[in-house]
């Protein structure tokens, strides 16, 4: 199967990417991750969300779920393997996207405070998707941001901890909070091990 939204890459332009991958809502995730925007093409090593070789995200999971922090990596290969981080994202309840449907780019380069959102995602589409979502999951602070202006949250959260969503509640009548964590980058200044624990607090109160 691909995640990639063919349409949308077709019709991006040197001005204006529109999001490049299509969101993967399992129907039991109690956890939405919600990042800025994928990272350039050329940064990609699978067709899938945080595809960057060099961000730890995947890592992290791997070392949470299965105590090994390279079970999904491909060493020899230099990527990730996509097929068993779809299965333990579909089992464990665990979806993903981002909060900018299209973006320009203001410099070659994957930071956020250098892209301009053009579009908001809907937020709402996809929480009508999930029925049993908990939370929503940020790692980054223009993400949080556009979350807060979107959702109406009055207040943004800190890294490591998490507020409710006004008027935001899932079919068990429970309602979602905003938990942001701090990012996977290597360039966020927090050794791997406290991601870690940060993350698996996280996982063992959402899912």
């Amino acid at each position: 199967m691909t995640y990639l939204n063919t349409e949308n890459i077709a019709r991006s332009t040197d001005e204006v990417e529109y999001h490049p991958l299509i969101p993967f809502l399992p129907e039991n995730a109690k956890v939405l991750f919600l990042g800025s925007f994928p990272p350039q093409r050329k940064r990609w090593c699978i067709d899938f969300f945080y595809p960057n070789f060099i961000n730890d995200h995947w890592r992290i999971e791997g070392q949470i779920f299965f105590g090994d922090k390279n079970h999904f990596v491909d060493a020899e290969a230099k990527r990730f393997r996509l097929d068993e981080i779809v299965a333990h994202c579909q089992e464990k309840g665990i979806a993903f996207f981002d909060t900018s449907s299209a973006i320009r780019r203001l410099k070659d380069n994957a930071s956020d405070k250098f892209l301009e959102v053009v579009e908001q995602t809907d937020i709402h589409s996809l929480l009508s998707q999930l029925p049993h979502c908990q939370a929503i999951v940020t790692t980054g602070e223009k993400a949080t941001d556009t979350i807060c202006a979107f959702l109406q949250i009055p207040e943004m959260p800190k890294v490591n901890t998490f507020v409710p969503i006004p008027n935001t509640y899932n079919k068990d009548g429970k309602q979602l909070v905003l938990y942001r964590l701090p990012s996977s980058s290597r360039a966020y200044p927090l050794a791997f091990d406290k991601k870690v624990e940060a993350y698996r607090r996280m996982f063992e109160q959402m899912l």
